[in-house]
């Protein structure tokens, strides 16, 4: 029996990697409902992390009007979330969320890499 057909038999088995973040069900429901409302044509929302804030990093979530070249996909109930390359190990383990309060309502992120976050939790350190 040769090694490399075993090799090659084991690497087919392999599951594939985890996602980059984990949506949950109320952030689903959000990007769909805002998706459907949306005034141009859209196909999900991205997620990137921009250098600004007073803690270094802020997320930004916008409109993806296409897949771009190495973005990771996340989808869930419908909702499809692109991931920006650069952003990606800023964002691993993150569970998105999408709560709403008296005070505010908007996404939210559970990031395991954060080191640190501003007052008003707009930014982020790692």
């Amino acid at each position: 029996m040769s090694t490399a057909s075993t090799d090659s038999n084991t690497a087919a088995r392999r599951a594939p990697p985890p996602a980059a973040i984990r949506l949950t069900d109320a952030a689903a429901k959000r990007i769909t409902d805002v998706i459907a409302k949306a005034t141009k044509p859209v196909v999900g929302v991205r997620v990137s992390v921009a250098a600004k804030g007073c803690s270094g990093n802020s997320y930004v979530v916008e409109y993806a009007e296409e897949l771009r070249k190495f973005e990771d996909v996340v989808e869930h109930n419908g909702a499809k979330v692109f991931i920006d390359p650069k952003a990606v190990m800023f964002l691993l383990g993150s569970v998105m969320d999408y709560r709403e309060s008296k005070m505010e309502s908007g996404f939210v992120f559970e990031n395991p890499n954060e080191k640190g976050r501003c007052g008003c939790g707009e930014s982020f350190s790692v």
